[in-house]
C-alpha cells in the first residue's frame, strides 16, 4: 500500500477527464501503467460504472412502456365497452320502433275488422305480434351476451377474489405517522416509490466493492446516477410532457415521485461530496495536498456550488417551508435549479448530455408552453362571496373552432377548450409588482365547454389565506374586475374516464373541493344521460350520479350559488349537502358511500366509481372505505383529487 497514493494520481486524472464516450474505452486503452493491481481495479471499476449506468435509461423506458401499455389497454377496453353499449342502445331503439309499428298495424287491423274489410290472413300478423316489453328484452338479451361473460368458474372466482383483495390493499392509505403527523400515500403509491428507491440502491451498490481503496469508484458511481436522474426529475416536474399522453398521469400525479426522486438525488450529491472528501483524506492528503488547496481546485469548487444549490432546493421544498412562504418557494425553486444546472455543466463535462436534456425540458416547458402557447389574457369579474373570505373570479373565454382537436393534442391554451377536473395557473399583475411573475394553480370550477360552443365561462374559486389569495381578496373588495393571465389547462382525466364507465358515480367534495366536483358531475351526468334510459328496464337500473358536498359554514354554499345546485337536482343528480360541520360536526361520509353502494348493487348497478376532492382526512376516509368495499366483493374504483402543489 506504500505506493498506492502515487499510483492513484493518474487514475484520478483519468476519471476527472472521462466522459460518456469512455464507455467504449477498455483498461488496455488507458495510457497509464495498469501493472499495479490497485490502479487496474480502479480503472476497471470506473469504466464498468460508465457502461452500467447506460442501462438505467433502458430500465426507465421499459417501466414507462409497461405503464403506457396498461393505460392504453384500459382505454381501448373502455372504448370497446362504450361501442357495445351504443350498439345495445341502437338495437333497443330499433326493437322499440319495430314494436311501435306492430302496435300501429294491430290498431289498423282492429279497425278493419270492425268495418269487415280484413281477410283471414290478418290473423297471422296478430299471431306474430310481440309485446313491446318482450321485444325489448329479447333485443337486450342478444346484446347483453356481448357485455357479460358466462358464469365464472371456481378458478376464475378465486382469481377474482385474489385480484380484489390485492387491489384493496394497494388502495388502502395508512394513518399519518405519529408525533410528526406526516401523511402517508396509499400503499400502491408507496410501492411505486419504493420501487424507484430500490432502483437507486441497486445502481449504487451493484458490483461495488465497499473498501477504502475503492472509495473513489463509489463516489464516482453516485455522481453518475445523480446526473442520469436529471432528465427524469425535470420530466416529472414539467407541466407539459409526454408522460401524461402515454400513461394518463399528469404532472400533479407524478409530483410525489418528483419530490422523492429529488430527495434521493440530494442524498446522492451529498454522498458523492463526502466520498470525494474521503478520497482527499486517504489519497491526496498523504502526498501533501492540503484541504484548502483541494477545495479551491476549479472542478471541486464548481461541485461545491452545485451541491449547495441542490441542498437549498431540498430545504426550501419541504412542506413546512412551502406552505408558509409559497411565493418565496416559487422564486427560489426556479432560480436555484437554473444556478445548479449551470454549475453542474461546468463542474464535469461528462454531465453535459444529461444537463442539456434536463435544461431543454425545462426551457420548452417554461418558455415555449407556459410563456407562449398556453398563455391567454382576459378580463375577469370579481365577486366576494357571503362568507367574506372567498373570491369567485369569472371570465368569458372565446373558443377557437378550427383545429381544436389538434391544438388540444399538441397542448395549447384555454381558448381551445378544457375538460372537467383540469386547472390553470392564474397571474394577476394588477395586485403588485411581485405578482407579475407569480402564477398560482386553481381548479376550473365551471362546466367544461361542449363541442360547438363558441364561448364558455371560466370560473375560479379562490379561498383567501395569506400571500396571493389574501391580496386578491383585498383587491376584490374595492374592484369589480381585473385583467388576468391564464396558463393552462393542465391535469389528468382519470377520474372522469373512470366515472363515465360506471353505473353509479359518487363524487365527494370537501369545502372548496367543489371546484373539482361540480364540473365533474356535470360531465359525467351528461355522458350517462344520453339515451341511457332506453336500455334500462326500469328507473332503478338507470345510471345514477350522486354529489356529496361537505361544507364548514352555511355561507360556503354561496361559492357556486343555489341556482346551480338546483339545476343539478332538476337534471337528475342526487345532491347531498349535510349540515355544516362548524355547528353539527363532521358527517359520516364513508357510511353515506357504503349505504348508496349497497343499495345500488341490489338494483343492478355493477360498476361503481368514487371520486373525492377534499382535505387529507376526508380523502383518506373515502379511500379506505372504498378499499373495504372492494375487499368485500363490490366492483368499485376510487380516484382522489388532492389539494396542494
Amino acid at each position: 500500500m506504500a505506493d498506492l497514493p502515487d499510483s492513484l494520481l493518474d487514475t484520478l486524472a483519468f476519471s476527472l477527464r472521462a466522459t460518456t464516450a469512455d464507455t467504449l474505452v477498455t483498461s488496455q486503452d488507458v495510457s497509464i501503467n495498469s501493472s499495479v493491481p490497485s490502479r487496474s481495479k480502479l480503472v476497471e471499476g470506473i469504466l464498468f460504472s460508465r457502461q452500467f449506468i447506460l442501462s438505467y435509461q433502458v430500465v426507465l423506458l421499459a417501466l414507462l412502456l409497461v405503464f403506457a401499455i396498461r393505460n392504453w389497454t384500459n382505454r381501448l377496453r373502455a372504448r370497446k365497452r362504450q361501442r357495445q353499449l351504443q350498439c345495445l342502445k341502437g338495437d333497443t331503439g330499433e326493437a322499440r320502433l319495430r314494436d311501435s309499428s306492430l302496435v300501429d298495424a294491430k290498431a289498423g287491423l282492429s279497425l278493419a275488422e270492425d268495418s269487415g274489410e280484413v281477410s283471414s290472413s290478418g290473423s297471422t300478423i296478430q299471431g306474430n305480434f310481440l309485446s313491446p316489453k318482450h321485444s325489448v328484452m329479447i333485443g337486450e338479451s342478444e346484446q347483453t351476451r356481448l357485455l357479460l361473460k358466462s358464469e365464472p368458474s371456481i378458478r376464475d372466482s378465486i382469481w377474482l377474489q385474489l385480484s380484489q383483495k390485492s387491489r384493496s390493499i394497494l388502495i388502502y392509505q395508512p394513518r399519518p405517522i405519529p408525533l410528526v403527523n406526516k401523511n402517508l400515500p396509499s400503499n400502491g403509491t408507496t410501492l411505486l416509490v419504493l420501487t424507484l428507491l430500490g432502483l437507486q440502491v441497486f445502481y449504487v451498490f451493484y458490483r461495488m466493492p465497499l473498501s477504502v481503496p475503492m472509495l473513489f469508484v463509489f463516489a464516482d458511481r453516485t455522481s453518475l446516477l445523480f446526473v442520469a436522474n436529471l432528465p427524469l426529475l425535470y420530466l416529472f416536474a414539467a407541466k407539459n410532457q409526454p408522460i401524461k399522453f402515454l400513461t394518463g398521469y399528469s404532472y400533479e400525479s407524478l409530483n410525489i415521485l418528483h419530490r422523492r426522486l429529488g430527495e434521493v438525488m440530494c442524498l446522492l450529491a451529498l454522498i458523492h461530496s463526502v466520498g470525494m472528501i474521503g478520497v482527499w483524506y486517504t489519497i491526496l492528503r498523504p502526498v501533501g495536498l492540503g484541504l484548502a488547496q483541494f477545495l479551491l481546485i476549479k472542478i471541486i469548487l464548481l461541485g461545491i456550488g452545485a451541491l449547495v444549490a441542490y441542498e437549498l432546493l431540498y430545504f426550501t421544498s419541504l412542506g413546512s417551508f412551502r406552505q408558509r412562504w409559497y411565493e418565496l418557494f416559487l422564486v427560489l425553486h426556479v432560480s436555484l435549479q437554473v444556478i445548479a444546472l449551470v454549475l453542474l455543466w461546468f463542474h464535469h463535462h461528462g454531465s453535459r448530455p444529461y444537463v442539456g436534456i434536463a435544461l431543454a425540458i425545462f426551457l420548452v416547458d417554461r418558455l415555449v408552453y407556459r410563456m407562449g402557447l398556453k398563455v391567454e389574457s382576459s378580463k375577469a369579474s370579481l365577486e366576494v362571496t357571503k362568507d367574506h373570505g372567498t373570491v369567485v373570479l369569472r371570465t368569458l373565454i372565446p373558443l377557437e373552432q378550427k383545429h381544436r382537436f389538434l391544438k388540444r393534442l399538441v397542448g395549447t391554451g384555454v381558448t381551445k377548450s378544457w375538460t372537467a377536473t383540469e386547472h390553470i395557473f392564474l397571474t394577476v399583475p394588477a395586485l403588485s409588482r411581485k405578482h407579475v411573475i407569480q402564477a398560482h394553480p386553481f381548479t376550473i370550477a365551471s362546466k367544461a365547454p361542449q363541442i360547438g360552443d363558441v364561448k364558455a365561462e371560466l370560473n375560479l374559486i379562490v379561498r383567501a389565506q395569506d400571500g396571493f389569495s389574501g391580496d386578491l381578496l383585498r383587491y376584490a373588495r374595492s374592484h369589480t374586475s381585473v385583467k388576468v393571465r391564464l396558463d393552462g389547462p393542465y391535469g389528468s382525466h382519470n377520474g372522469l374516464h373512470m366515472l363515465e364507465q360506471c353505473d353509479l358515480s359518487i363524487v365527494v367534495a370537501g369545502g372548496s373541493g367543489i371546484a373539482v366536483a361540480l364540473p365533474l358531475v356535470w360531465a359525467v351526468h351528461a355522458s350517462h344521460r344520453v339515451d341511457d334510459l332506453e336500455i334500462c328496464e326500469d328507473m332503478k337500473s338507470a345510471p345514477r350520479t350522486i354529489l356529496i358536498w361537505v361544507v364548514r359554514e352555511e355561507s360556503h354554499t354561496s361559492w357556486v350559488g343555489p341556482s346551480e345546485i338546483q339545476d343539478l337536482r332538476d337534471s337528475g343528480v342526487e345532491v347531498i349537502i349535510p349540515p355544516p360541520t362548524a355547528a353539527n360536526g363532521k358527517p359520516d361520509v364513508p357510511r353515506l358511500i357504503e349505504s348508496n353502494v349497497v343499495f345500488a348493487t341490489r338494483n343492478g348497478h355493477a360498476r361503481i366509481g368514487v371520486v373525492c376532492s377534499g382535505p387529507d382526512g376526508m380523502n383518506r376516509a373515502v379511500r379506505n372505505c372504498c378499499a373495504s368495499l372492494l375487499a368485500g366483493g363490490y366492483d368499485i374504483n376510487v380516484e382522489i383529487e388532492n389539494f396542494g402543489w
